[in-house]
């Protein structure tokens, strides 16, 4: 799979200081990628202010070399309770470090979901951010009457820096991420970061983000020119976005990896409600001997979708799925990795509102060292679990209630 490496000095840095952040480099001839996982920086000591830290000196660092511009964006997991930007001690260092780029001449663009940020930034915070010379908008406004268009928001968390380097993953800039509050026990999350030429990829999934609002579409080309890098490994990246607009892409692509996952297949997703064909996907690869496990919250942030959530366990077990609760608290990493060969981390939720009624995006990696990260990050996470498949094996999880069932008709609103 080939050796670590570290390909920029403010990263190996970064990477000391946050103890336990699974990171390794994986550089092909496209594109360097970074797999990273949080998870146990506040047993081994890191805390909170460790993470924030170590987020605010790797834009920082990568800021200081924008030369250009620096385009950022970070929305919500599509659910009203949940955050984009909260304007609190996460987002407030990286504030400081945008309005000093912009200050200095550096492009800066902010975008977040409206329904994510009600009750955490008021409408103000447009004019705030635009006073420090940084673009804001709002994607899809809360508007009074009702329509069908405001089922549909925006999932995505991009962050790209001079079309060099790119983040996505599952995190947003709220303090529950950081676990500088707790209000779900623990925060798991992941996110990658790439560089070189699939960085464009997130740059037009930004800016095509951006531009559904503008009368007249901005030229990508300025963005989308060509960078310097060095290959050293053999492997394929490949970012992609899904749209309620078009073919169901994150769908069809966890449904890829698990029909070519010949010898284990795990995943990792806060919400687990699925269609027919993603259960009958799993039940098929775990029947032909495939080690299917998937991992979910131990601690809910919203009780009636964990019911409904746990309302699918039983017919997955029953094929020979394991299924494994995140105990120290709520388990937000959107990843999947089969056989060592092939990973996606992205935003993507196992649910209806993600496959179908979101714009989101994830990363597509087969032959990286770097997968072999996600693997271990799984590994480390399964100690933390508890295992609830022999649980819902018993007799009087085989069917599902009266309740799940009025539950699920509701599927695609939750």
């Amino acid at each position: 799979m080939g050796t670590y490496q570290t390909l920029t000095e403010e990263y190996e840095a970064l990477k000391h200081a946050l103890v336990g952040l699974v990171c390794a480099s994986a550089d092909s001839k496209t594109q360097e990628a970074y797999a990273m996982a949080n998870g146990e920086v506040e047993e081994k000591g890191g805390g909170a202010k460790a993470q924030i830290d170590i987020l605010s000196a790797s834009v920082s660092a990568q800021a200081e070399k924008a030369k250009n511009r620096l385009s950022v964006v970070y929305m919500t997991s599509l659910v009203i309770s949940a955050v984009a930007i909260e304007e609190a001690e996460a987002f407030g260092k990286i504030r400081d470090i945008l309005a000093g780029k912009a200050a200095a001449g550096v492009e800066v663009r902010i975008i977040y979901d409206d329904v994510g940020s009600i009750g955490f930034i008021t409408p103000e915070f447009i004019k705030r951010m635009e006073a420090l010379g940084i673009r804001c908008k709002v994607f899809n406004p809360v508007m009074p009457a009702m329509q069908i268009f405001m089922n549909n928001r925006d999932h995505r968390k991009i962050t790209v820096i001079d079309g060099k380097v790119g983040f996505t993953g599952g995190y947003n800039l709220a303090d529950e991420y950081f676990n500088i509050i707790h209000p779900y026990g623990h925060w798991k999350d992941t996110g990658v970061k790439l560089t070189g030429e699939a960085v464009k990829s997130l740059t037009v999934m930004f800016l095509e983000i951006w531009n559904l609002t503008e009368k007249y579409q901005e030229d990508y080309g300025p963005y989308l020119k060509d960078v310097t890098y060095r290959a050293e490994e053999q492997g394929f990246v490949c970012p992609y976005a899904d749209s309620p607009m078009q073919e169901t892409v994150g769908e069809n692509v966890y449904l890829n990896v698990i029909k070519q996952a010949k010898h284990y297949f795990y995943a990792s997703t806060p919400y687990l409600i699925i269609s027919d064909e993603m259960i009958r996907e799993l039940a098929m690869a775990a029947q032909r001997g495939v080690d299917v496990r998937i991992i979910t919250p131990g601690i809910p942030d919203k009780k009636v979708i964990y019911r409904v959530t746990r309302s699918y366990y039983a017919s997955l077990v029953r094929h020979g799925v394991r299924i494994y609760e995140y105990t120290p608290g709520f388990n937000h990493a959107k990843q999947t990795v089969a056989d060592g060969r092939v990973a996606t981390v992205g935003t993507i939720n196992m649910d209806y509102r993600s496959l179908y009624h979101h714009f989101e995006n994830g990363v597509l990696m087969y032959g990286y060292e770097a997968i072999m990260d996600v693997e271990r990050d799984f590994l480390e996470t399964f100690k933390k679990c508890a295992e609830v498949t022999e649980k819902y094996r018993q007799d009087k999880f085989t069917v599902v209630t009266g309740i799940d069932c009025i539950l699920r008709l509701f599927a695609p609103l939750m």
